[in-house]
């Protein structure tokens, strides 16, 4: 075996590995109890990372001598990460708030934040370390130096696991007491010069203190009452607050595999230029080289290449390979999953949930972890919003749709219930849309099902604006029909009277179309009309509000029919710059 030296991970955590990967400048200094308490997770934080960017060994080779990496540790790391969020995720609120929280979260991830990208960061703190902590913050408002107006926004930050110390309630894991975050950064001295500075900020649920070198620079009091860190262990471990990485298992296995793979890589190497022996002659006789012929070498001479190493070549290649396969079956991925050739097939939704039922397993091991604190996230969000922003948890019945009778059009902020959000994870593997399909009209002609509860089978993340949508390209067909009727009528009006005909809609005294039918049995002229139905008698604003909807249709209808239309230019599809 290769002389390949991995180091106990109480080395590690002072060793380069640990710079690298957790911090550009190096860890932080620690009291004793903070080192007494942090310690085994910072030194389990920097082995993680330290594998996760491909720091598997603390011993460099000779130069020229190849040192094989296979992060497989990574591959599979990024893959249950891409498994787990690449669908996204989709919040929902009680039916009381949902006129107004679902835009109020879309807003704060979608605009104030990018979310996928935060999503991608939370699910690697967690996948890697083991533990994700999220804070939420406000950004006011500001003009930049170009006259800009940034509106004030929300801001979700994942942090890095290794800059945050917690202190957990003694009897209550899942309750924040207080919490420092603690990290170096470069910075320009009053001289001029640039040096390293400790940055320090302790919250708790009454202050917010900051510091910069043990030096306090700000202190304020905590507006929210609740400290604004949300901290999702990956997964959970019984009696413990600390989570435990997707990969930790793997970490020895990759380890072997690529000290084996670089053994292998030796003898290859050993035979591309192999030591050639000279018995019975010598060397300095002998021209090496390509094409070259040896000749006049004594009786008992010998000359051969010195073979060693190829004959367990094989057994190394078996080896690797079950390495591999317990890779796989320690995290639950498929070897099929990292890019392995397999046949193309029409696998249903249920039978690749089988295939992939040890993935599945972790799967959900993981979204109960990640649902809840996402769900505590979005409270933290929320709280944010109803300190700064307050007008937003009103209605603007201007603009928004119009809420259904069951739906606030102004929450309370002293209520629980404008807090509560749902975090729905959508299914990873992909559906089979003609199974859900026929499923959800069954479900619909029998009654048992909405037209917002089939949306939301279907992967829509907000089915109340989508039936909105669908009900307004309704009324704008109808309108536009209308119009396309109006100006046919007209045309046929208009070829009547050219050709001498009776208009559409006209009743004149011969008789048209709208004059009444004599009754049979020779009734004569004095004969009495037969009664009309009575005419409903409406109220006067209703009678208004008739009008003017009336009015306004028609308005609509003239202008589809008839409006002005701008001329319009076109390129061609074939047309090439």
């Amino acid at each position: 075996m290769s002389s390949i030296d991995f180091s106990p991970p109480s080395y590690r955590a002072a060793s380069s590995d640990l710079t690298i990967s957790i911090s550009p400048l190096g860890l932080v200094e620690l009291a004793d109890e903070e080192f007494e308490v942090h310690g085994p997770r910072l030194n389990r934080y920097s082995l993680n990372w330290a594998m996760y960017l491909g720091h598997h060994t603390s011993y460099r080779r000779q130069a020229g001598e190849p040192a094989v990496v296979l992060n497989y540790y990574r591959a599979i790391s990024d893959f249950i990460i891409n498994f787990t969020f690449s669908k996204g995720v989709q919040f929902r609120s009680v039916k009381a708030t949902e006129a107004i929280i679902p835009d109020l979260l879309e807003r704060v991830w979608e605009i104030d934040n990018n979310k996928a990208t935060v999503l991608w960061e939370i699910g690697q703190q967690g996948t890697v370390s083991g533990d994700c902590f999220i804070k939420v913050a406000y950004e006011e408002a500001y003009e930049d130096p170009a006259g800009g107006i940034h509106p004030g926004r929300v801001r979700i930050l994942p942090l890095n696991s290794s800059f945050c110390f917690p202190e957990f309630h003694p009897h209550d894991r899942e309750r924040l007491i207080r919490f420092k975050l603690k990290y170096r950064f470069w910075g320009t001295s009053l001289e001029g010069t640039r040096q390293v500075y400790t940055y320090t900020e302790i919250l708790t649920e009454d202050t917010i203190e900051e510091y910069i070198n043990d030096e306090m620079i700000d202190s304020r009091p905590n507006p929210i009452g609740m400290i604004p860190v949300i901290h999702i262990p990956n997964v959970r471990v019984s009696g413990s607050p600390w989570g435990l990485s997707d990969c930790n298992e793997i970490i020895s296995i990759n380890r072997i595999y690529n000290e084996t793979a670089t053994d292998i890589a030796d003898i290859v190497n050993y035979h591309a230029a192999p030591v050639t022996v000279i018995i019975g002659a010598k060397a300095s006789q002998l021209e090496k080289g390509a094409n070259k012929v040896w000749g006049g070498l004594p009786k008992d001479s010998r000359v051969e290449n010195l073979e060693g190493g190829g004959q367990g070549l094989k057994g190394a290649m078996e080896f690797m390979t079950r390495l591999k396969q317990a890779m796989h079956e320690m995290t639950g991925v498929p070897e099929t999953a990292l890019g392995q050739a397999q046949p193309i097939s029409n696998t249903s939704g249920v039978a690749l949930s089988i295939q992939f039922q040890p993935l599945m397993n972790r799967y959900h091991q993981k979204i109960v972890q990640y649902a809840h604190g996402l769900e505590r996230v979005n409270e933290l969000v929320l709280r944010t919003i109803a300190l700064k922003e307050p007008e937003a948890f009103s209605l603007n019945l201007d603009t928004d749709v119009m809420p259904k009778p069951d739906q606030l059009v102004e929450l309370d902020p002293n209520d629980p219930e404008t807090y509560r959000t749902y975090v729905y994870f959508p299914p990873p593997l992909p559906l089979d849309k003609l199974i859900v399909l026929n499923e959800v009209q069954s479900l619909l002609s029998l009654g048992l099902q909405s037209k917002e509860g089939a949306l939301r089978d279907l992967g829509e993340e907000f089915p109340e604006s989508k039936l909105q949508e669908i009900r307004q390209e309704l009324i704008d067909d109808a309108v536009a029909d209308g119009a396309l009727r109006l100006v046919q009528a007209e045309i046929e009006n208009e070829i009547m009277a050219m050709t001498g005909g009776t208009a559409m809609g006209d009743t004149g005294a011969g008789g048209g179309a709208g004059a009444p039918t004599p009754a049979s049995g020779g009734a004569g002229a004095g004969a009495m009309p037969p009664p009309q139905p009575m005419q409903p008698v409406l109220d006067p604003q209703t009678l208004d509000v008739l009008s003017l909807g009336e009015s306004d249709l028609r308005t609509k209808l003239v202008t589809a029919a008839y409006g002005t239309r701008l001329p319009q230019r076109k390129i061609p599809q074939d047309y090439q710059k």
